[in-house]
């Protein structure tokens, strides 16, 4: 992406946002194309979005309005502005979701809006599922092998109604100013779906950039929207953005030679596990709890000492360019979970595989052969939710505080209370 500025003839500037698709992905449930689409679609609603300049298919480049603002609500020091800021935009998706669909004309960018309430709920979990079966084929995770059955199994029988929903809504993907939001940017995620999806997925987005909490927005959406607010339902659609979400961020953590930070997805995928596991819990009101950690010893041994005080004693502090220290950052922290997996990590292994055993109510050797047989028990549905889930939280507990380097990179992330 580029900020642009382009002066005409007569003297005047405009100022665009460039964005390009490198690699676009036949049947994607995510595109730069969709986005330009829904953004043109909504141009004349009171829907605030960027204006779309122009738009390349042969590039797959797309030219915006520069919206005047900043995204990062969840940063701002004032808790008044924060909240204003927040109605507006609950607002702003009320009036979205009272769109007619028939009146949007994005039938071809998005498909028939004739839908029911289980395709709402299921069809970008499939698409992604399909999109990543290469790699899923290989890697079994318990976690996401009950996450995707528990979608399945538990979803909504019904929808008030299909609409346009952004589908990955909420805080810094929106732009403001003073109290008022400017735009609702990234629409890659865009679709007709069960509006209480966009709500699950507020949550989310609050959850991972706290902006002060969702204390009577949902109610007030309701009075805005005519749409009545469904707990059960949002609760449905926090899992589901984090199930889906999962996917491609464990297969980002096996992957080999990545150019993005390793760091960054790490986080996101330990405290993103421990978040789902709480999220099924809170769906399901089963009650779990974070259990008790080894020992902890701060001490490295002394190469990894060395490694890390040479690191940041002589390297970071020497290095001209903003982007090279942020990613001698993210080393350091690497090799800090490489050494606390050395410290630690057979003791929590031995802890998972006598759980497990407990579990499938029969010994197996190896913690390697009790997650596969644990996983193919899943599969089968061969195990009560309770006993399950309240396992799952615990592994993903073990696993957060394990990476504790990475995980502390969203400190002290919580839910926001829905009622």
């Amino acid at each position: 992406a580029w900020l642009t500025s382009v002066r005409s003839a007569d003297g005047s500037l405009a100022e665009g946002f460039l964005r390009v698709e490198r690699n676009p992905r036949e049947g994607s449930t995510v595109s730069l194309a969709r986005e330009a689409a829904i953004c043109a679609a909504l141009q004349d609603t009171d829907v605030p979005v960027p204006a779309v300049y122009a738009w390349d298919p042969d590039r797959h480049l797309a030219l915006f309005e520069r919206v005047p603002g900043s995204a990062a609500i969840d940063k701002h020091e004032d808790a008044s502005i924060q909240r204003a800021v927040m109605e507006d935009f609950i607002d702003a998706v009320a009036r979205l979701h009272q769109l007619r669909p028939g009146n949007l004309d994005l039938e071809k960018a998005l498909g028939s809006f004739e839908l029911s309430a289980r395709e709402c709920a299921l069809a970008d979990v499939e698409s992604q599922l399909r999109q990543f079966a290469g790699f899923l084929q290989h890697y079994r995770d318990p976690l996401m092998l009950y996450g995707i059955q528990w979608l399945r199994r538990f979803a909504p029988g019904q929808v008030h109604r299909v609409c346009l929903v952004q589908g990955d809504t909420g805080p810094v993907n929106f732009m403001f100013e003073g109290d008022r939001v400017t735009a609702l940017v990234d629409w890659e995620w865009g679709h007709w779906g069960d509006p209480m999806e966009d709500l699950g997925n507020i949550c989310v987005r609050e959850f991972w950039n706290p902006s002060g909490g969702l204390r009577g927005l949902f109610e007030r959406y309701a009075k805005r929207s005519g749409i009545p607010y469904e707990p059960r339902a949002v609760r449905y659609y926090r899992v589901q953005q984090n199930v889906r979400g999962m996917i491609p961020i464990h297969a980002a953590c096996q992957s080999r030679g990545m150019r993005e930070s390793m760091a960054w997805y790490m986080a996101y995928r330990y405290v993103g596990d421990r978040s789902t596991c709480e999220a099924l819990a809170d769906a399901m009101g089963v009650a779990i709890e974070r259990p008790p950690m080894p020992e902890e010893d701060r001490e490295l041994s002394p190469l990894a000492d060395a490694a890390l005080g040479s690191l940041r004693r002589d390297l970071v502090p020497e290095l001209q360019s903003t982007f090279a220290s942020s990613r001698a950052t993210d080393v350091g922290i690497l090799l800090e979970c490489m050494a606390r997996r050395q410290r630690y990590a057979a003791e929590l292994e031995a802890i998972e595989a006598a759980e497990i055993a407990d579990l499938l109510g029969q010994p197996v050797t190896g913690f390697a052969a009790s997650v596969d047989r644990l996983c193919q028990a899943i599969e089968d549905q061969r195990l009560a939710d309770e006993p399950l889930l309240r396992y799952l939280a615990r592994r993903a507990y073990r696993d957060e505080w394990l990476h504790a380097p990475v995980s502390e990179l969203y400190p002290d992330r919580r839910w926001s209370a829905l009622d």
